[in-house]
């Protein structure tokens, strides 16, 4: 059978505007899914990231919607003006193009982006990001836990910010001093630098990771530090935690059998966390609960796991949940008691869709958490929008 006809993305910006819901799916040079119809192209610099990537769309699609616009009396899908103010939500998927970006830029050996330093621009980069996630920590993590949009051909680019979400967190639970706490948002961004395209293709195949893959994997925390150094990064600290982010005294690896350390130590915890929570083809992600246990036993409940597991919260926002009257719902805010998380009401006692995501307190006893929902698969994709309103 004949794959679909596809459309390279330049021949249809005439049915695009900035801000504005595609109206069809973009897909990458090999079919794989970027962006959902709904979702949007933001700026020049996303429109510029997906080019780079061979985007396309697929034939049928763009012949519907141009029927669709002439049978509207818009032949020729002219631009409609965007009236599309930019929420917390849009800014948030902006960071995987400006990543997409700084680590091409990385790999490519090009020490200088105009005429500011590439290590600055990462530092940039850094500083922005640790500021988004500081407006509204919870959608952060909500968007780290509740991975329903499954772009796997940008996991890496996901799984690094998630990863730097869950890395910030934990570092102030540990009470580090801003500069240390940067380093380590700044080591978890690059950690994978080398391997971001890899990651990517592995996290949608259907196979076990080949030798070949395997032997890339792992030489990247080496890799990745000498194209960072290359870079211009003098920061010792920073590349010492990227070439040590999977060492383990017990094992590990590229060295193995190495006492990396606490920088380190936390970058791996988030790293490994985050991972076991991301869908992939191959396999489904553990619940919260599971990966928060996998990692405080791998780690023999060292300070790092501990603080990580603290941050997040037994229920983290974006966990899917039962309550004892019956309801399903889902985590929006952490509180003080961790076990006692506020959360949107998805889902009756009946299983009915409830309108409006109403919010519950669990602390109260008859609307405690029973657990984990069981069958996530009664719960479609959740739009943060429709639990968090238009966050600023």
């Amino acid at each position: 059978m004949n794959a679909p006809a596809r459309v390279p993305l330049p021949e249809v910006a005439d049915l695009m505007a900035p801000g504005q819901p595609l109206p069809f799916r973009v897909l990458d040079g090999f079919g794989r899914l970027l962006l959902a119809q709904g979702q949007r192209i933001h700026d020049a610099r996303q429109l510029q990231a997906l080019l780079e990537r061979g985007a396309c769309v697929e034939y049928d699609e763009v012949q519907q919607v141009r029927a669709q616009r002439a049978a509207a009396g818009a032949p020729g899908g002219a631009r409609v003006p965007s009236t599309h103010e930019a929420t917390w939500f849009d800014r948030f998927d902006q960071q995987i193009w400006v990543l997409d970006d700084l680590v091409r830029k990385l790999v490519k050996g090009e020490a200088r982006a105009g005429e500011v330093q590439l290590a600055g621009a990462i530092g940039a980069f850094a500083d922005a990001f640790i500021e988004l996630v500081d407006r509204h920590p919870d959608a952060a993590l909500f968007h780290a836990v509740r991975q329903d949009d499954k772009r796997y051909t940008l996991y890496a680019l996901t799984h690094t910010l998630h990863a730097a979400t869950v890395v910030l967190l934990a570092a102030r639970q540990l009470g580090w001093p801003p500069e240390q706490v940067r380093r380590a948002v700044l080591a978890t961004l690059t950690m994978n630098t080398a391997v971001i395209d890899l990651q990517g293709r592995m996290a949608e195949q259907k196979e076990p990771p080949t030798k070949g893959q395997l032997d890339i994997i792992r030489a990247h925390p080496h890799r990745s530090a000498e194209l960072l150094a290359a870079a211009g990064v003098a920061d010792e600290a920073w590349l010492e935690a990227v070439r040590d982010h999977h060492e383990r005294a017990g094992g590990g690896y590229p060295r193995g059998n190495v006492e990396p350390g606490e920088l380190a130590r936390l970058v791996r915890a988030a790293d490994v966390f985050t991972a076991k929570i991301s869908p992939r083809l191959l396999r489904q992600p553990l619940s919260a609960q599971m990966a928060a246990r996998q990692l405080f036993q791998e780690e023999a409940g060292s300070p790092m796991a501990g603080a990580l597991i603290k941050a997040v919260g037994i229920y983290p926002p974006g966990d899917l949940v039962t309550l004892k009257n019956g309801e399903t719902a889902i985590v929006v805010q952490r509180t003080a008691a961790g076990n006692a998380p506020q959360v949107a009401v998805l889902l009756s006692a009946q299983g009915k869709p409830v309108a409006g995501a109403p919010r519950r307190d669990t602390s109260q006893a008859e609307l405690a958490i029973a657990g984990p929902l069981a069958d996530r698969s009664r719960v479609g994709r959740v739009l943060p929008e429709v639990v968090y309103g238009l966050l600023k």
